[in-house]
């Protein structure tokens, strides 16, 4: 879950993985994938930034790495997680 702020102040979470699109029409607009539309305060750009924090730590925690800021991800310049091959399905090719 990521964490927002309402135009009135108040923090909510918001699950990244329901997410269809975000506008700026100048607020930033969350539109869900059933049609919920949240209003929020912070840009686009940070929406994004969080979402694409949120999605990291999930593949550090799978790998079981030491989660990392935001800004360190964002900077890292040593190796990066491979995503192994999956075998197929038996009469698959």
């Amino acid at each position: 879950m990521i964490v927002v702020t309402r135009l009135n102040g108040s923090g909510f979470a918001v699950n990244p993985d329901l997410v269809e699109r975000i506008q700026e029409t100048p607020d930033t607009t969350l539109i869900m994938v059933d049609g919920a539309k949240y209003i929020v305060r912070e840009s686009m750009a940070e929406v994004i930034d969080r979402i694409a924090a949120y999605r990291a730590r999930i593949v550090t925690m799978a790998y079981g790495t030491e989660p990392r800021s935001a800004s360190e991800l964002r900077t890292a310049t040593g190796p990066q997680p491979v995503l192994a091959p999956v075998a197929p399905l038996h009469g698959e090719r």
